[in-house]
């Protein structure tokens, strides 16, 4: 008699998986986080650029963009960011030369007295040697006037306040 209920039993257990459903697990269950908003697009951007003064509106945002790649290594241009060898960048227009909280700058900075708008940092921009003499800025300037357009009137979208 043993043997047939063992018999039974084995057969029962080979018929495959029971159809009740497994334990619930104590593992968290993955939530959705809400996406970060999307960045601007290039075109959202140009259109900033279209908004501004002439020669300024006719730049290019993304040429703007590139350009600037040859300052990151001495600038950055975000909103509270430190400095870095060169001073932030983020609030330069209607800045005065030298004030950049917490930068130390060159005699000839502190000595300079102008307030920073298009037409300076286009000229600093050409040669900032030739412009003011005795800066530490170690950049040989950006010769193309076109790429000189372009790179501050992507300042003049990324770096404003």
């Amino acid at each position: 008699m043993r043997g047939l209920i063992f018999v039974a039993l084995l057969t029962v257990a080979a018929c495959g998986p029971s159809e009740t459903p497994p334990p619930p697990t104590s593992e968290p269950v993955p939530t959705t986080q809400a996406a970060a908003p999307p960045a601007p697009s290039n075109d959202e951007e140009q259109a900033k650029i279209a908004a501004l003064a002439s020669p300024y509106n006719e730049a290019n945002y993304e040429a703007g963009r590139r350009v600037f790649a040859q300052c990151r290594s001495c600038h950055v241009i975000d909103a509270g960011a430190p400095h870095r060898v060169g001073p932030n960048l983020h609030g330069v227009f209607g800045r005065e030369i030298g004030t950049a909280q917490g930068f130390t700058y060159s005699q000839a900075v502190q000595d300079a007295s102008f307030v920073w708008d298009a037409d300076h940092l286009d000229h600093w921009l050409q040669n900032p040697q030739t412009f003011l003499p005795g800066n530490r800025m170690a950049f040989a300037g950006v010769r193309d006037e076109t790429q000189r357009r372009d790179l501050i009137a992507y300042l003049m979208v990324e770096a404003s306040e």
